[in-house]
């Protein structure tokens, strides 16, 4: 719901988020109120010492101040889980009681501050009455900082400038007003943004490019959250309703058909092939992460093994590979690839905004030159990340209507131009002028591998591409076309940066609008029963997702109270498509799709590959929504993505003579 108003302003906190922390607070305060009571009684034919009257005088005010502070905080939990997050109407009362619990807090902090005057002053009293008041004067100091950094916390910068609309909405004002009205909005939110992004990376640097980079990554920000009036747990509900929905349409389905025609042998012999090739070159997309990878991998036997390459010094070594900032990172990548020093060219962790880390070596196994690109491992990776809207990107073919995400096209520059103008790909192929040209990298660095292998495309025709969990934002519908016959991406089974694009994520945020506007469960309900789910399983709820007796083609009261400032690209319509802004037009995954997708059981928090994968070619399609999930995070982490490699590759090799099943995909047990 739209943030709670107090004081004149909203604020980043609704009137239905007090449950848990009232709760907790309340627990904290009769536990005390208990203590005080109990050591008043206990302790009150001890207080005739000298300074004893003040000491039994601040105990009773304190306990009946605890008591007013309980019966407050009870009645703010039980106003809070009144309603439903679209439906405020029994929590009208809520702003009175914050009013007046705030209140209570003048008294309690002049009463914790003489507290503390009077243990300051040596009162010569029973010891035990002295330490109950110092714990007192201690938990009362606490409680108040936890309040004033919570204050902190749900400020809204913005809650000031929000402008009140009439019931109707804006559409009732003057169109020129209400658009000077929504202008100066989005220039207020954007620089909020960028404020915000400037001191969450302050120790990036101050150059042209991140500047434009803490522009950019604020413009991405205010337009996708500047629409809607929701805090943030109100999105922590939609996506844990989102979650159970999706679980419950998925078992409700009716199995698949079985198509009637087995995949052709040609069509089953390049699976295996390009599975096999994106088995080998992982590899290489892991080593251009370095070191922090490589622990990771192996907590226990990494550090042993690379810690000789850590502390030695091998300058000149290092200036023939022509690196930056090596020294551990190189023995990494000698342990994670196999190879040889001698086989590496390249080796640069040089990292900036739109300049990424990358390694180029001769696999004589394959016979190829290898260029891998790291992946975001960065705060300047990030802000590479977020730079999401579109630039044309000039090639040389004939494809029409070249666009690409900007931060990591900028980011493929880079590496097209240390590649060639520092002769780094000549000095490859004079030593091996007979091999192949193949670029690999994971995530951001997929991305920018796929966009440097168009670029490539022209003065190396053969050259090939094997993007590992590339985001779903890239290129252009003409250029992913054009990518299909050189590039192959691979994607297991929820990873959401796939699936993630700014077109998609203004899918989800519909999506979030309107499971939030049909539930009728109160929001505490509903997060704690998402816990449960995430953490045991069970059945997902039978939470309303339409209106009986069809589709809605206008919103419900409640969905329209969840946007601001009546976005006019938002479409009320479940089937129909979104207007993206013109900065973020659609953007597809580069080449052909490899979907690893898991069928078997385990554990809802097993990072280990499932017992089975189903391996198919899948379509740019299946990747057009977001699906939530506890795995949507852990399956686009590399070392899970090797770990199901290995086991995908391994199953297939001892099944060669086992038939497949089920078209176009081959389930490996």
């Amino acid at each position: 719901m739209p943030g709670m108003v107090l004081f004149g302003r909203r604020w980043a906190i609704a009137s239905d988020d007090l449950v848990f922390p009232g709760v907790f607070e309340l627990f904290v305060r009769v536990l005390w109120w208990i203590g005080i009571l109990t050591l008043y009684l206990m302790h009150r034919g001890k207080l005739d010492c000298p300074g004893g009257v003040l000491l039994s005088s601040y105990l009773i005010v304190l306990i009946i101040l605890l008591a007013v502070i309980i019966c407050t905080v009870s009645a703010i939990v039980c106003v809070s889980m009144k309603g439903t997050i679209c439906n405020p109407g029994p929590r009208k009362s809520m702003s009175k009681l914050l009013y007046v619990r705030l209140a209570l807090f003048l008294p309690e902090m002049v009463w914790a501050s003489l507290g503390a005057a009077w243990i300051e002053d040596g009162v010569q009293c029973d010891r035990t009455v002295g330490n109950g008041i110092i714990a007192t004067v201690a938990v009362s100091w606490i409680i108040i900082a936890s309040t004033v950094v919570t204050i902190v916390i749900v400020f809204d910068p913005l809650g000031g400038k929000m402008a009140p609309y009439p019931p109707a909405g804006p559409h009732h004002l003057d169109s020129h007003e209400s658009s000077q009205l929504l202008n100066g909005l989005k220039t207020a939110a954007t620089s909020v943004w960028e404020t915000r992004v400037k001191f969450l990376c302050c120790c990036v640097g101050k150059d042209d490019r991140t500047r434009v980079a803490f522009s950019s990554t604020a413009e991405l920000f205010s337009t996708y959250f500047s629409d809607t009036d929701l805090v943030p747990s109100d999105i922590a509900a939609g996506l844990a309703l989102l979650h159970q929905q999706q679980d419950s349409i998925r078992n409700n389905q009716e199995p698949d058909e079985v198509v009637s025609h087995s995949p052709g042998p040609s069509q089953e012999a390049d699976l295996d092939a390009e599975l096999e090739n994106c088995h080998h070159y992982m590899q290489f997309a892991a080593a251009a992460y370095g070191w922090p990878l490589y622990i990771y991998r192996n907590p226990f036997t990494g550090l042993c093994r690379i810690g000789g390459d850590c502390c030695r010094s091998r300058t000149t070594d290092y200036d023939l590979v022509g690196g930056d900032q090596l020294n551990c990172h190189f023995g990494s990548i000698l342990q994670t690839t196999g190879l040889q020093y001698r086989d590496f060219i390249h080796v640069s962790f040089h990292d900036k905004v739109y300049e990424l880390p990358f390694l180029v070596a001769l696999d004589h196994r394959k016979e190829s030159v290898v260029v891998a690109v790291r992946g975001t491992m960065s705060l300047q990776d990030i802000l590479t990340d977020l730079s999401a809207e579109s630039e044309p990107v000039d090639l040389e073919c004939e494809v029409q209507d070249c666009w690409a995400h900007k931060g990591i096209s900028q980011a493929a520059r880079y590496v097209y131009r240390r590649l060639i103008n520092d002769g780094i790909l000549s000095q490859a192929f004079s030593i091996a002028p007979e091999y192949r040209l193949v670029i690999v990298g994971h995530s951001l660095g997929a991305g920018a591998a796929a966009l440097l292998t168009i670029m490539l495309r022209g003065p190396y025709p053969r050259v090939r591409c094997y993007a590992f969990s590339p985001p779903r934002g890239l290129l252009s519908k003409s250029l992913y076309e054009y990518s299909k016959t050189f590039i192959v991406s691979l994607v297991l089974g929820k990873d959401v940066i796939p699936r993630l694009s700014v077109t998609n994520l203004e899918d989800l945020k519909r999506r979030i609008l309107r499971v939030i506007a049909h539930c009728n469960k109160p929001k505490y309900k509903i997060l704690l029963h998402a816990c449960w789910y995430e953490l045991f399983g069970g059945h997902p709820e039978d939470l309303p997702t339409e209106l009986d007796g069809g589709d809605l083609t206008q919103p419900l009261l409640g969905e329209r109270s969840l946007l601001a400032h009546g976005s006019p690209a938002y479409s009320f319509s479940s089937d129909s498509p979104l207007e993206s802004p013109t900065k973020y037009p659609p953007l597809y995954p580069p080449g052909r799709i490899i979907h690893l997708e898991e069928v078997g059981t385990s554990g809802r928090f097993s990072c280990y590959p499932a017992a089975r994968y189903s391996v198919k070619w899948s379509h740019e399609s299946e990747f057009s929504k977001i699906l939530i999930g506890p795995k949507m995070l852990t399956d686009h982490m590399p070392d899970i993505l090797m770990r199901a490699l290995d086991s995908v590759v391994s199953d297939r090799a001892a099944c060669v003579s086992c038939p497949t099943q089920g078209g176009s995909s081959v389930e490996v047990a």
